[in-house]
């Protein structure tokens, strides 16, 4: 498709309705419009004209909202465009598909735009098959996002965490975390390096929330006040001293185990039971273990 394409024509830039608006990084839309001012538009913008004319809007676009946005900060009038039939709700569909497939979206980004098609009433099936999605990815992205479950969404959005596993999560206590965690781990969904950061996350969830708070990370960032630091503290403690405990628990548990298990080889009769029933040997590491107590 070219310019001097008889289905290019050029339109007024007012006249242009984005249905689908996005925000853009500063430094790649200064790179548009640097490059478009230098060697002008490669590629011409697709809208369709509207059924019924708004504001002196006659053309909602389809897709190439950069470029439009780049010819109106350069202050040109037109604007080379492919006029098709399209309507209103296929239109922008056309343009959220294209947003999704062409450029690389936070996280979030591209979760809210699952969930504005299903707020604009495709079901979770629909959703799947247009953007070529699963169904089972796209049900658990929008019950996390129902649930404003940000961190656990750019988990997965980076193959960090299941989808499955992040629904567990975010309909759970403490325990049932815990239970959702050692699950994964035992059917090796999550081991090592990639268990390590979730748990991070978990925690990170849990003193600041589950949404990212973007801007105060970096433009606000203050020192930690003495009393958070205290607070966290605290938190570390109160952790590590259950931790203790628990080990403490088992070990005991452990050492009453043996210690009835070596008591009880010392009786003469209960041997000779053992062999009758032809249960006389024990496992290596038990044996060992009646050796040192």
């Amino acid at each position: 498709m070219t310019m001097n394409d008889p289905k290019v024509r050029f339109i007024r830039v007012s006249e242009i309705e984005v249905l689908n608006p996005r925000s853009r990084n500063p430094v790649t839309f200064q790179g548009i419009v640097t490059n478009i001012a230098n060697i002008g538009l490669k590629k011409p913008i697709t809208v369709s004209r509207k059924v019924e004319p708004t504001e002196g809007k006659l053309y909602d676009l389809v897709c190439g909202q950069g470029r439009l946005e780049a010819y109106q900060a350069l202050g040109q009038e037109t604007i080379p465009a492919i006029i098709s039939v399209v309507a209103k709700q296929d239109c922008f569909l056309m343009s959220l598909v294209e947003n999704i497939a062409r450029r690389h979206q936070a996280p979030i980004e591209l979760m809210r735009e699952i969930s504005s098609l299903k707020a604009r009433g495709y079901n979770v099936k629909e959703i799947s098959q247009k953007i070529d999605m699963a169904k089972s990815y796209v049900t658990g992205i929008c019950h996390l996002l129902e649930h404003g479950e940000e961190r656990l969404l750019a988990a997965v959005d980076k193959g960090r965490l299941p989808v499955s596993v992040a629904m567990q999560i975010a309909n759970s206590d403490e325990d049932g975390i815990q239970r959702a965690l050692c699950e994964a781990y035992e059917d090796q969904s999550l081991r090592g390096r990639k268990l390590h950061m979730i748990r991070r996350i978990i925690e990170q969830r849990k003193v600041k929330g589950k949404r990212f708070n973007p801007g105060v990370r970096f433009r606000h960032a203050r020192a930690p006040t003495a009393e958070l630091l205290v607070k966290a503290y605290r938190q570390e403690a109160d952790r590590q001293r259950l931790l203790v405990k628990k080990a403490r628990l088992t070990e005991n548990r452990l050492f009453f185990a043996i210690s009835a298990l070596k008591r009880l080889f010392q009786d003469e009769n209960f041997i000779n039971l053992l062999r009758a029933e032809g249960l006389d040997s024990l496992p290596a590491y038990v044996a060992e273990k009646l050796k040192q107590i």
